[in-house]
């Protein structure tokens, strides 16, 4: 035995005359989340496989290449992140992010030292909300980004990415005010909006792209993540930034990038990724651009309409099921996933439910899901992606959704409750660079959802964030999601301040799920500060690592 110690949190290497790779690792004295031992303290590794959980007093008489003393630590299954868009997300990190300025004149004066620090290059920023400015609830104009950037080429997308506000330079070269969506004195969206993101992102080089993904993945790792999936399409990612991501993430260590593209079939089924992901079937909320039954409370005459229709929608699921891809679809309106289930529905009639339900098809963000939606979702076997964040920024008696919608159906989004009770699989994602990457902020949003109703439990949203996201990409079948005697070494070891708890929803729920009687593996007290990641590893392969 040669073995390796952690003592204080830093790890010592003793060597002898043959060292000799640790393909073994045995942690001990910590907690283990394992579904095998709820009160499991040790767990060894070989390889890529967990090889075994167990308690203290039996991983004594183990041998193992690496021994590791947790300190009491905490190992968990690495968590997913089921919806990014890594190079915008690596952009935001790197560059500009205006998300939480507090007024109109905060986020020109931001844009004018950003332009400042980068005076040569096209000047990118996100997470502006006009409707949490102070000073004047209106989109800057080109005129106003002229005048902050100097006349450089500037893109500021708008919190929610559907649409955005863009400098003369960029309205010039994209030719965006000769297509629909183009407003000169407000936020660009539709077409004129594509083409200006389009052209914004062209001129990034190919070091300024890579800089951007190693930037997302590395911070994911740093939080835990283990697998991102990428939301790519013509309006969103060109398929030549997805192609070259796929192939970073080949040769470069980090997490599994998931690859979704919403362009053309062909296109899917040469990258070798799933069809849709952001098949846009709608905008958003924030943009007024989600498609509603009943139109918006604060512009009354608007509900918007749908991008795709159910007969295009049918055919897209009857060539996905050709090619054998599993398909995904944007839809945060009422109206937008009505849309959705119809053409399902109707794809049903040729296919049969159980090829439906067997592809394992998507729905992202299904933010205005009704109780009518429910037993249709389940029935075609749908996941849903969702973004539990979006309640915490947005939710509320006085957050942007009561604003566009009233109080009633604002208190009605993101019902995860509901969906999770109608057996609706959930896998949790953030949208990034929408709401940042960070998978126990999200846990913590489901669980203090701002309607009592739609909290999960502790243990319902961290599945979501674990397993969810596995299962979202049809990649669960070989254990990943849960730390077991052959499953894969992913996993991630956390410091954890203060006690591990078993948390619901609310007092109303039965008292057993709260009794250490009843064996339930428990999680950190999500009142308290967020775990830090000490280490994360995906198969194997440690990407994060602050033990050493």
């Amino acid at each position: 035995m040669d073995p390796r110690h952690v003592q204080g949190g830093r790890l010592t290497t003793v060597t002898d005359d043959a060292p000799r790779p640790a393909r073994t690792i045995l942690y001990r004295g910590g907690r283990i989340h394992t579904p095998a031992d709820p009160f499991a303290t040790a767990m060894l590794t070989d390889g890529d496989t967990i090889a075994w959980v167990g308690c203290d007093a039996v991983a004594t008489h183990l041998d193992a290449d690496t021994v590791i003393d947790l300190d009491d630590a905490l190992i968990t299954p690495a968590f997913v992140d089921a919806h990014v868009h890594t190079t915008a997300t690596g952009l935001a990190l790197s560059g500009l992010d205006l998300t939480g300025t507090p007024t109109r004149a905060a986020a020109l004066c931001a844009l004018t030292a950003h332009a400042h620090r980068h005076p040569t290059t096209t000047l990118f920023a996100t997470g502006w909300d006009e409707t949490t400015w102070t000073d004047d609830p209106r989109p800057p104009t080109a005129t106003d980004l002229d005048r902050a950037a100097g006349g450089a080429v500037v893109y500021l997308a708008r919190v929610d990415g559907h649409s955005a506000v863009i400098s003369s330079a960029l309205a010039a070269a994209s030719g965006a005010p000769h297509h629909p969506g183009w407003h000169p004195d407000g936020t660009v969206t539709g077409h004129a909006h594509h083409l200006a993101r389009r052209t914004a992102d062209a001129t990034l080089t190919p070091t300024g792209r890579r800089d951007a993904w190693n930037t997302t993945r590395t911070r994911a790792a740093a939080l835990g993540i283990v697998a991102l999936h990428e939301m790519a399409g013509p309006d969103i990612s060109s398929a030549d930034d997805l192609a070259g991501l796929l192939a970073h993430a080949r040769a470069v260590p980090g997490p599994d990038i998931v690859g979704y593209w919403a362009g053309d079939i062909a296109t899917a089924v040469e990258l070798g990724t799933a069809w849709g992901g952001d098949a846009f079937v709608d905008g958003s909320l924030g943009s007024h651009t989600a498609a509603l039954h009943t139109p918006y409370a604060d512009i009354p005459h608007i509900r918007a309409t749908t991008h795709l229709d159910a007969d295009t929608i049918r055919d897209a699921v009857l060539d996905c099921a050709d090619a054998g891809l599993q398909a995904g679809f944007h839809a945060i309106g009422d109206a937008a996933i009505t849309t959705v289930l119809d053409g399902l529905e109707a794809a049903a009639t040729t296919l049969g439910h159980n090829q439906i339900t067997a592809a394992r098809h998507r729905l992202e963000h299904a933010e205005m899901t009704t109780p009518d939606h429910l037993p249709r979702i389940a029935a075609l076997g749908l996941v849903a992606s969702v973004q539990p964040a979006f309640d915490a920024r947005w939710g509320g008696e006085n957050g942007m959704y009561a604003t566009r919608l009233g109080p009633t159906r604002a208190a009605a989004m993101n019902p995860f409750a509901a969906m999770n009770r109608a057996g609706i699989p959930l896998a949790f994602s953030s949208d990034a660079p929408v709401t940042p990457l960070d998978p126990w902020g999200a846990i913590r949003a489901a669980v203090t959802h701002h309607t009592p109703t739609a909290r999960l439990s502790a243990r319902a949203a961290f599945t979501a964030a674990t397993r969810g996201g596995w299962r979202a990409a049809r990649a669960d079948t070989d254990g990943h999601g849960t730390l077991a005697p052959g499953a894969p070494a992913t996993y991630a070891v956390w410091a954890v301040p203060g006690e591990l708890v078993a948390q619901v929803p609310d007092d109303r729920i039965a008292a057993w799920s709260t009794d250490p009687r009843g064996a339930v593996a428990a999680l950190p007290d999500l009142s308290a500060p967020a775990p830090t990641c000490l280490r994360t590893v995906l198969r194997g392969r440690i990407l994060h690592d602050t033990l050493t």
